[in-house]
This record gives C-alpha cells, structure tokens and sequence, in this order.
C-alpha cells in the first residue's frame, strides 16, 4: 500500500528541522496537526472551490520535496467566506493567510491562467486528513513553467532552483507531453518567455539523458 502523505507532519517537521526557526515556533509545531485537519474539514463543510498545489501537492509525486506551508488555488468570493483565515497581505494575484499557525498562500482565480489550471488540471488525491483536490502533475508542470519567467526578473534565483529541480523530477518519473503544456502557456507569457522556458526544458531533458546513460567506466 503506498505511503499517504501526512499534511500535518510534513509541514511540522520541516518546521521542527529548521534550525534557523525561532524555538518559539518549534516548541508550537504540534498545532500544526490539529490546524491541518481543521482547515481541510472547515473548507469541505463551507463546499469551497480549491486546488491545492505546490509543496505539498507535489508529494503525492515525488519524494523529499519539503515546505512549511499549504498553497491553494481559490477565488476571491471563497477566501471571503473563509474568515476564520486572517489575511496578512493580499495584491492582484496573490494572497497570504494564517490559519492558526498555519500559513497559506492563495493564488487567486481572478488571474484567468490559475483558473485554467484549476478548471482543467484538478483529481482528488488521498490525504492522511481527508481526500483532497490536488493538481496534476501536469498542472503542476504548468504552475512551475509560468511562475519562472517571473523569478527572473525578481532576481529570485534560489526559487528558480527550486521550481527547476521540481520540474526535472516530474518529468523524470512521468515523462509528460510537454507540447500541449507550451499550447496551454501561449495566451499568458511573452513568446521571449516562452522561447527561454523551451531552452530551460531542453537543458533538463539533456540533463535527464545525462543521467541515464551515468557516468560510464573509469578510464
């Protein structure tokens, strides 16, 4: 039976391990089990529209990824019926929450690509806490490839890293179709962005052969 990711844990102990966090948080990460639950059952009972995505959502593919927090793809009308949620900031796009001590990134349907992944890139996957609406690896593959360009620009290189090994990872394991991705990215990035995007997916392709072949025999 294969292994149910626990949301819980993993992101208590990706709190617990960082050593870099105040002790205050770590000493505080049990609240994470309970706040999980509550969170997902609070957002079943309200029959809130969602995808989960990121961190957490790419451990129902690969394994090792860590995160401290849950990002979800949600409109604007459903974080307003969620005010349990205490919004921290918020701008076109994007949000962030605290749930308890759980902290949320919301990417917000408003932006027409985070609603296309959402409409057309969603299955339900088992959970420890419940069974969840969670992107694809596909729409995942789409989340990484748009957020990338814009890394760039920010000068966000450790996230550029981040999102790129992610992405040789998933491509490794499920050798996706990537054409019909770049088909789906056309009508939101520049053709300059998408040009670099195909470079990046070449280089990892090569990278991937790389790795198959090994190093071959010391001479």
């Amino acid at each position: 039976m294969p292994n149910i990711v626990h949301i819980g844990n993993v992101l208590r102990n990706a709190i617990v391990f960082n050593f870099r966090k105040p002790d205050a948080e770590v000493m505080h990460a049990e609240v994470l089990l309970e706040a999980v639950a509550q969170l997902f059952t609070l957002l079943h009972e309200r029959q809130i529209d969602y995808l989960l995505v990121g961190g957490v959502a790419m451990l129902q593919y690969v394994q090792g990824r860590n995160t401290e927090d849950i990002d979800l793809i949600i409109s604007v009308s459903s974080l307003q019926a969620l005010p349990e949620i205490a919004i921290t900031s918020q701008e076109n796009n994007f949000a962030r929450g605290t749930f308890a001590m759980l902290q949320i990134d919301f990417l917000l349907t408003r932006n027409p690509f985070f609603a296309m992944v959402q409409r057309r890139y969603a299955t339900i996957k088992p959970f420890r806490e419940r069974d969840i609406p969670c992107a694809t690896v596909e729409g995942l593959l789409l989340l990484k490839l748009y957020a990338i360009p814009s890394l760039y620009r920010q000068g966000n290189f450790a996230r550029v890293g981040l999102y790129e090994n992610d992405i040789a990872m998933l491509m490794y394991d499920y050798r996706p179709d990537l054409g019909p991705l770049f088909e789906e990215l056309e009508p939101y990035l520049s053709a300059s962005d998408l040009a670099t995007l195909r470079d990046i997916v070449a280089d990892i392709r090569q990278r991937i052969e790389r790795f198959g072949q090994g190093f071959g025999e010391k001479p």
